[in-house]
């Protein structure tokens, strides 16, 4: 098939298109052209690139014509928002396209409540992403099962992966506190460390959406989580990094508003959404339906993602034999 991947350079896409190459298809990659992908993979030169501003195009209204016009057999879209931006991308392939595979997230559900969550749990959202997600994914699935292009939403957790910063124990996006835990240095968690947060590898995403492409009769009008086989807690999750390093765990812990003292603003409102979220999703449905495991638990994706960080200096070693242990 023909398979048109928006936001391909991205970190799901610089693993999902090199598998759609490998199965045979004829890939096109669509991005703004800003970057590279994130790993180098010689079936990439088998695609096809093309340069479009998405954010220009959809205020436009010709974003969807656009992509209509590559002539896919299937979309597979990494980047789409909002609910408007859905509408606009499945008008224009009414008809003519056999599968829409859009990316999600698994803030749709707001915080969890019975755990681990499952995708038929309620949809409780708040903040501008996860509400938004939630209306793409609705309007998506709706169209679907009653006749329109033929969809499937996957929703992702923290994504992580080799070539950017995974979210950290304290619950941001620092890369000093890893460089902090591999020195033994004290670190300080908000309230009793107990909330959790749910990595999954990017490849583990590309996976999924290769499963979903491939069992599209199981995959059509349905929403997949796509996540690593158990969440952490920020404490289990410090003190594992803390053991990798070969440092014994040097914790404390602080009431949210005493932490947030201690830490930048950024980072205190990035560590509040995520442990006011505090996710932790279940992969059943995935396997039940589509028969796809992740193959990363959320330490091993973290771990291959700071041995990248340090191999390019964004995280320090005291002592460059520790790190592994």
């Amino acid at each position: 098939m023909h398979i048109v991947v928006i936001g391909a350079s991205g970190h799901v896409g610089s693993y999902l298109v090199p598998r759609l190459v490998r199965l045979g298809h004829r890939v096109t990659a669509v991005s703004r052209g800003k970057r590279q992908p994130y790993h180098r993979d010689g079936a990439w030169e088998q695609v096809w690139s093309v340069t479009l501003d998405r954010t220009v195009l959809d205020e436009a209204g010709t974003f969807g014509s656009e992509i209509a016009a590559l002539a896919p057999d299937v979309v597979i879209d990494l980047i789409c928002f909002t609910r408007a931006s859905a509408e606009q991308l499945v008008k224009a392939l009414q008809g003519s396209c056999e599968h829409l595979l859009v990316c999600g997230t698994i803030w749709i559900h707001g915080c969890s409540r019975e755990v681990p969550t499952r995708e038929e749990d309620a949809r409780d959202p708040f903040g501008d992403y996860g509400v938004n997600k939630l209306a793409m994914e609705e309007y998506l699935l709706r169209q679907s099962s009653i006749g329109g292009v033929p969809a499937t939403v996957i929703h992702p957790g923290h994504i992580v992966g080799p070539g950017w910063i995974p979210l950290n124990p304290q619950g941001h996006f620092n890369p000093r506190v890893f460089t902090q835990i591999a020195a033994g240095e004290e670190l300080v968690l908000p309230n009793w460390g107990l909330e959790t947060v749910h990595h999954v590898h990017a490849d583990d995403v590309a996976g999924l959406f290769e499963a979903a492409l491939v069992q599209r009769a199981a995959s059509f009008h349905q929403a997949f989580h796509a996540v690593s086989p158990a969440a952490l807690t920020l404490r289990g999750y410090a003190e594992a990094m803390y053991s990798w390093f070969g440092q014994p765990a040097n914790l404390r812990y602080a009431p949210f508003e005493a932490f947030r003292a201690e830490v930048t603003a950024d980072e205190a409102e990035a560590t509040y959404d995520h442990i006011a979220h505090s996710p932790n999703c279940s992969m059943v449905k995935a396997e039940r339906l589509l028969g796809f495991r992740p193959c990363y638990s959320s330490l091993e994706a973290v771990r291959e993602a700071v041995t990248w960080l340090i191999a390019h200096g964004q995280v320090s070693l005291p002592n460059p034999s520790a790190q592994g242990k």
